[in-house]
């Protein structure tokens, strides 16, 4: 699998000497006394149910282990843990996404593994256990800092149903590239007037706009970063592209979409003729049958691969959302032992976040699982990782995936020369990196 390390926008925090140094070690560490363990974590219902009832499993079976389990609003979670860290308060552990996770483990806050806490020979074992790259945004100087707990690809959810009203074969005349993906939705759009009310296809834009549209520069040789961290936006023919591309697909141009409609995660599990196609994880599956069992019974939807272009020089599909259990440096050794023992004992049950969590965890033992092979499509998405991409930016990354949003919004909506956007685009994310000192 390919990865990059975008080495870029890192949050500058002021954080007590303490959680640099990590736990010192002892000759000889007591796991027989007891020990009170914090969780932070992200809210997600069907998860804490989940985890809970985990959790409630291990304090069973090592009684002299209390966990005390929080849930905190997902956008909210990278401030409280700099605020608390930054007040020698931080939790035991915590779980954060790949946008924010390069923060914690650069700037020496969190634990690095003994593989023997967790019963391994080597931490070789660890990574053994995972698909090539999943561990690489923990790695750093050859420790291991976290372990994942969820891990996104998006691929595209086909409606057959509107494809067989425009006269289409889905089976046959669904695209492959990003140039029959938009002269298929102009075949499948419906409009009254200039308003859209059947989009072929649409964008999920929102908070999407790197982990869907980047890749699509990428597949032209593009970055957005160079490798060394220093210079913003290279390769102006494949930005170009792009934003020609997107341009051409908006309001002034072919008039197939645009980020100012609904949303398309709101509407795709419907099968009302609103839309034909959609991008998504294969956790969308359990959202179709939970919001339309008829539809989700009915077979009148199937997933297709990321497109690519016609001239693509790079094989790159979507890139890669992904959240890592971590634990705090600063706690002693007995509690960082059964902190990684817990996360440990959560994840090895993989199955359990797919059947119950519709979370994807990157582990061998789950795509060799019969359950993620029954899954319809599993393997759409399992072939996809083989090439996406998981770039991991610190605590404000969120600035530069505004910018892109600023300017694909710029070719689309404000019908702007894409040069001079491109132009602008790359003015913005330098003038972030120079402002973080590299």
């Amino acid at each position: 699998m390919k990865r990059i390390c975008a080495l870029i926008l890192i949050a500058a925090i002021t954080v007590s000497a303490v959680f640099a140094g990590g736990a010192s070690e002892s000759e000889s560490t007591d796991l027989s006394a007891p020990v009170t363990l914090t969780i932070w974590t992200h809210e997600d219902p069907n998860r804490s149910v989940f985890e809970k009832e985990l959790i409630e499993e291990f304090m069973a079976e090592n009684p002299n282990v209390t966990v005390d389990y929080q849930t905190y609003p997902s956008g909210k979670m990278a401030e409280l843990l700099t605020v608390a860290f930054s007040a020698g308060e931080g939790p035991d552990i915590f779980n954060q996404s790949q946008s924010v996770i390069r923060q914690f483990v650069e700037e020496g806050l969190v634990s690095a593994l003994d593989p023997s806490w967790i019963g391994e020979e080597s931490i070789d074992d660890v990574y053994a256990r995972y698909i090539p790259g999943a561990l690489e945004a923990v790695t750093l100087d050859g420790e291991l800092h976290g372990l994942p707990l969820e891990y996104t690809n998006l691929a595209i959810y086909v409606n057959k149903n509107v494809f067989r009203d425009a006269g289409l074969d889905p089976e046959t005349d669904y695209p492959k590239t990003w140039e029959e993906l938009m002269d298929v939705s102009e075949k499948l759009v419906q409009r009254e007037g200039e308003i859209i009310t059947r989009r072929g296809f649409d964008f999920r834009y929102s908070t999407y706009y790197l982990m869907e549209m980047l890749p699509m520069v990428e597949q032209m040789g593009g970055k957005l970063v160079s490798d060394d961290g220093k210079t913003a936006v290279i390769g102006d023919e494949a930005w170009l592209k792009f934003f020609n591309y997107m341009k051409e697909w908006g309001p002034n141009g072919r008039n197939l979409g645009s980020p100012t409609y609904v949303g398309v995660s709101s509407i795709m599990n419907n099968n009302d003729n609103q839309l034909a196609m959609a991008m998504s994880g294969l956790y969308q599956e359990a959202r179709i049958r939970a919001n339309n069992p008829e539809y989700y019974e009915s077979g009148e939807w199937m997933v297709i691969p990321f497109p690519q272009w016609e001239d693509a020089v790079e094989n790159v599909t979507c890139h890669v959302s992904c959240h890592y259990y971590m634990v705090n440096g600063s706690i002693s050794e007995a509690k960082q032992i059964w902190a990684w023992r817990l996360i440990d004992f959560m994840l090895s049950h993989s199955e359990g976040y797919l059947e119950k969590c519709s979370l994807v965890q990157p582990t061998y033992a789950l795509f060799e699982s019969e359950l993620f092979k029954s899954m319809p499509y599993s393997e759409v998405f399992k072939n996809d990782l083989e090439h996406a991409t998981l770039t991991y930016y610190s605590a404000n990354s969120n600035a530069i995936r505004d910018k892109m949003k600023q300017a694909v919004e710029a070719v689309m909506l404000e019908n702007r020369d894409p040069n001079e956007v491109l132009a602008d685009f790359r003015r913005q994310v330098q003038d972030l990196i120079d402002d973080q000192n590299f």
